[in-house]
């Protein structure tokens, strides 16, 4: 197994991790118009990811240096060819993390409530958009024989990428509710499951239709596993959510979410962006990949640094592990 491989993987890890987390925030996000019937109700689910959702971005971020580092050819031809999607994705998380640093800082009805309005849309825009990019990537995208995007941003919106988005946006929010229900008390804990229900329904329709595209397309052995796995995980974490054990349905719904991204990344391989002109122009790990002594130096900065991320990711859980609920929520909201 070449170093290309091995970053190709620890790529597709990063954000197997992204999504699995950020995917609950993003869900909580938009639950706060779905689910919250006041204010003291969004502060609650506000609070739930409130010590956690900057953490979660960091898996993002090293997604995003680790393939410019080791696949700077799929960087430059990802971001040039998705620039505006992408953009569009960068101002959300921004707009996201300043309205939850600032929606506190004043009383006022119409302050918090615009601020509110920013955490629903940018926390629904990516969860949709990010299923639309991966949804292209996969599918391929017209790359010329420089290495070049030369399509429109029109042939980015097809059929199977808009589904893609579709399914990130329901599994998401279905991962959301039932972290909800997991981590709150009370009325707004039985809400959030009877609503996880649902949207689990609705994710799993989705998620088979966009899974079964996507083997017939291009899977193999491999995809066909995972896209196994992550179908009888969703159905399990619906009825785990049923049987109200919040924590074995946030377990699988997660694991649904990991299994899903990794079949995309498994049906990708060997390319990190099929070209759909021509397949001797797609970008594969090996036209798109760093120096070998790049990748090395890589490799060992990573092995040393991820643990450590890891751990003190898992410390950060840890201490914020109980349950909160309106009681917590002292009056009036501010």
């Amino acid at each position: 197994m070449e170093l290309h491989d091995v970053w190709f993987v620890a790529i597709a890890v990063l954000w197997v991790g992204y999504f699995f987390l950020e995917g609950f925030d993003f869900g909580v996000g938009i639950l706060t118009k779905l689910l919250a019937r006041d204010r003291k109700e969004r502060r609650v689910l506000i609070n739930t990811i409130g010590p956690v959702w900057d953490g979660n971005e960091v898996w993002l971020i090293t997604a995003g240096a680790a393939t410019f580092a080791a696949f700077p050819e799929w960087y430059a031809t990802l971001f040039s060819g998705f620039y505006l999607p992408l953009l569009l994705i960068l101002v959300c998380l921004i707009v996201r993390g300043v309205a939850f640093e600032y929606r506190a800082k004043r009383s006022g009805e119409r302050w918090q409530t615009n601020w509110e309005h920013a955490i629903f849309w940018a926390s629904l825009l990516p969860a949709l958009l990010w299923g639309v990019a991966f949804g292209n990537i996969v599918h391929g995208v017209k790359i010329d024989a420089n290495k070049e995007y030369v399509g429109t941003l029109g042939d980015l919106i097809n059929p199977y990428a808009v589904l893609g988005g579709l399914v990130t946006l329901t599994l998401f929010t279905f991962h959301g509710a039932v972290f909800t229900a997991l981590k709150t008390l009370g009325d707004i804990r039985l809400r959030a499951r009877r609503t996880a229900t649902g949207l689990g329904v609705v994710a799993a329709v989705l998620a088979l239709g966009f899974l079964t595209w996507t083997q017939i397309d291009g899977g193999d052995g491999s995809s066909l596993i995972a896209m196994i796995i992550a179908a009888v995980a969703l159905v399990a974490a619906i009825g785990f959510n049923l049987a109200g054990r919040e924590g074995w349905s946030f377990a699988l719904s997660g694991a649904a979410i990991a299994a899903a991204v990794s079949m995309l990344f498994l049906t990708l391989f060997p390319d990190v962006m099929p070209s759909s002109l021509d397949p001797r122009w797609s970008l594969t790990v090996e036209n798109a990949s760093s120096t070998p002594y790049t990748l090395r130096i890589m490799t060992w900065c990573g092995a040393i640094a991820l643990p450590l991320v890891m751990l003190y990711q898992g410390w950060t859980y840890w201490v914020f592990r109980k349950r909160i609920g309106t009681q917590h929520i002292a009056d009036p909201a501010h």
